[in-house]
């Protein structure tokens, strides 16, 4: 399980302000090689870029809105986000796609946003991280539009149900998978769906320092999700889809690998 890729780590976060570099260390130690961090906003892509562009070929990021943030937008946004994604280490667009659990932002501006950035992703020809939660429906319907970029997308952090999975893989989409599926309660419906996600239409991710694993055999000192854990997240999923840790690994590796071109 040596040389894994964390596609969704939110390293420029505040609670990992004091020890980035620390994570990041402890991270290659515990076998995962590989960043990509996620970018929410116009300001945090920004950041993002500057951060991972001083480690070449460990560090990548994205540039994007979430759909939280989809209320700040304007006309100028997508040629800002256009602009962060020429730089070299910055290797999709988003995070971007539609949350319907919060509605932090109006759902049609979520949507109008969401496709102008589908239309960044298609003018650049990069690949796609997708945010959506209690919005399949509709994000699936926007993406349906736009079958040039599906094969290069990735739903990330996936929570949803199995029907849900099979839509996005029918699709042609890829699906990330975070410590969610290692919450005994809340997790239990993805640990199902995952039954569906063919091991080459698969990714992993922690969403650091979110969605911390809740089926550590230890407690651990700080209750924030770190990228060392993204092996524990890869038995997890391995032993729900009933397959060979190892090869499944190398499976993933090698799709995420492709797919961001890194």
């Amino acid at each position: 399980m040596d040389n894994l890729v964390d596609i969704g780590l939110n390293l420029m976060h505040s609670s990992f302000r004091k020890d980035r570099a620390e994570i990041i260390e402890e991270a290659k130690k515990a076998g995962v090689k590989q960043f990509i961090i996620t970018g929410t906003n116009v300001h945090s892509s920004h950041i993002a870029a500057e951060y991972a562009s001083k480690y070449p070929g460990t560090l990548f990021s994205t540039s994007g809105v979430h759909p939280h943030d989809a209320k700040t937008c304007n006309g100028h946004t997508m040629f800002e986000l256009e602009k962060i994604a020429k730089s070299d280490c910055v290797v999709a667009i988003g995070e971007c796609g539609l949350d319907y659990n919060r509605n932090y932002s109006p759902q049609d501006i979520q949507r109008k946003w969401f496709e102008a950035q589908v239309e960044v992703a298609e003018r650049t020809g990069m690949p796609l991280f997708l945010h959506e939660r209690e919005a399949h429906e509709d994000l699936y319907n926007i993406l349906k539009r736009h079958d040039s970029v599906i094969e290069k997308s990735v739903v990330h952090c996936f929570t949803g149900t199995k029907q849900e999975a099979q839509n996005y893989i029918d699709l042609g989409c890829y699906i990330g998978i975070t410590g969610w599926i290692c919450d005994m309660k809340r997790g239990r419906y993805l640990q199902d769906a995952v039954s569906v996600i063919p091991p080459e239409r698969l990714m992993i991710e922690t969403d650091a320092p979110f969605l911390i694993p809740k089926n550590f055999d230890f407690k651990p000192k700080k209750n924030r999700n770190e990228p060392k854990y993204l092996p524990h997240i890869l038995k997890t999923v391995a032993l729900c889809m009933g397959l060979d840790v190892e090869e499944l690994a190398t499976q993933i590796n090698k799709n995420t690998k492709e797919f961001f071109k890194i």
